[in-house]
């Protein structure tokens, strides 16, 4: 039997290219609830699905290495789902492309890594998948200028990015995320895959599938099948919301979001059943080319009011349609057209499974001058009569260095 990849075995049958961990931590990426298909198969080794293959990535200071398992189904050709990982740049003939079984290895190797001719795609996909182009130095840099809370935080939290996913993928996987945490989100969008799609290969007894199609989602018997497997409520909406974008819209219609403004891709993906704000603002953050939306949960209002001291709408008890808008217009005039992606940083943060990063790093711990002495933080509470947007009053207080980023984001490949 296939086992996973592990680069301390050797690394010939692995690729690799430059990333520092500064612009990208695939712990932190990968398991903060952005995509709920990527598990730490050995220490430091993610194993997920993307793009219809199976990926075992892992990394050292300044290089990310990967490893693509070649499919065992040989059947993948005729599918009907035309799997991409939506890379706008790469030709669609190229984006449909499957990958045929290897041939049999000894019991103890993992699968062949995919040829040289394909090494360019490979690289390609994990750009796009990560959005490498986007430089998370310059960001940085920005937010931190006019936002010191997040400074203090991005000290220790550098290298969390946005991943641009499967629009499908992403949508119904967030479907599931309704009154639910990570790990059962991860446990329902498994037996989701298992269930209906297609087989990819099978490493030390872990089997891996493809996400189902639309149309395998929008089969009538979806429902009752995916409440035998504990969905609940959210099978109704899963099945519903399939079936009513093939019948109302066709396939590419979640793709074809990424080419119009954020709000109407929002309200867009609204009409879908089991799809509120907060869903669908993920959606657009994370597979719709939206770096704008916020989505705002509980975490992020706890972070809005406990480091922010937002108080507008302060008895309200529960998120209404108002607090969401406002909310995310106040760290969208905070943080600038990638409010979204300095959110998850903070988001990421707040994570019960990430506070020992914060330990180990003694964010806790005041800071010490040259001379012993204790350095008040830069970041002094105070007074103001000012509004953030016009919609966003009512604050209480606010840190003295919170301005306006202004945000001039370079693309270009990380080196």
């Amino acid at each position: 039997m296939a086992k996973h990849a592990v680069l301390s075995s050797g690394s010939k049958m692995w690729r690799s290219m430059s990333c520092s961990k500064s612009e990208l931590r695939l712990d932190l990426t990968l398991a903060c609830g952005q995509s709920f298909r990527w598990r730490e198969t050995t220490e430091g080794h993610w194993t997920g699905v993307m793009g219809g293959r199976v990926w075992t990535l892992t990394q050292t200071d300044e290089t990310l290495w990967y490893h693509v398992y070649n499919n065992q189904d040989k059947q993948k050709e005729g599918s009907d789902r035309k799997r991409r990982v939506g890379v706008s740049v790469l030709d669609k003939n190229t984006a449909e492309k499957r990958f045929k079984c290897a041939p049999e290895k000894e019991e103890d190797e993992p699968l062949a890594v995919s040829s040289v001719q394909n090494r360019e795609l490979d690289e390609e996909m994990l750009r796009d998948y990560f959005q490498l182009d986007v430089r998370m130095g310059d960001l940085h840099k920005e937010w931190g200028a006019a936002d010191c809370h997040f400074k203090h935080i991005a000290e220790v939290f550098k290298g969390v990015r946005m991943l641009r996913q499967d629009p499908t993928e992403c949508l119904f996987s967030f479907i599931c995320t309704s009154n639910n945490h990570i790990s059962r989100i991860q446990g329902m969008v498994d037996r989701l895959c298992q269930a209906l799609g297609s087989p990819l290969c099978q490493l030390d007894q872990t089997s891996y599938h493809d996400f189902p199609s639309l149309s395998a989602l929008a089969d009538s018997s979806i429902e009752a099948r995916l409440r035998d497997l504990g969905f609940g409520y959210r099978a109704r909406f899963i099945q519903q919301s399939a079936k009513q974008i093939l019948d109302n819209h066709g396939p590419q219609w979640l793709e074809g979001l990424r080419s119009i403004p954020y709000l109407e891709a929002r309200d867009a993906l609204r009409t879908l059943p089991g799809v509120g704000t907060k869903v669908a603002d993920c959606v657009c953050l994370m597979s719709l080319d939206k770096p704008e939306a916020v989505p705002v949960d509980t975490h992020v209002w706890q972070i809005a009011k406990r480091d922010y001291k937002y108080a507008a709408n302060n008895g309200q008890k529960s998120i209404t349609e108002k607090l969401n808008r406002d909310i995310g217009d106040f760290f969208r005039k905070l943080w600038g057209p990638y409010a979204g992606w300095a959110q998850s940083v903070l988001f990421c943060s707040d994570l019960k499974k990430f506070q020992s990063l914060k330990e180990m790093a003694h964010l806790k711990q005041p800071v010490k001058d040259e001379d012993g002495e204790e350095e008040k933080m830069p970041c002094k509470k105070t007074k103001v009569k000012t509004e953030c947007t016009g919609t966003v009053g009512n604050l209480k207080a606010k840190p003295a260095c919170h301005k306006k980023a202004k945000i001039s984001v370079k693309k270009e490949p990380v080196m």
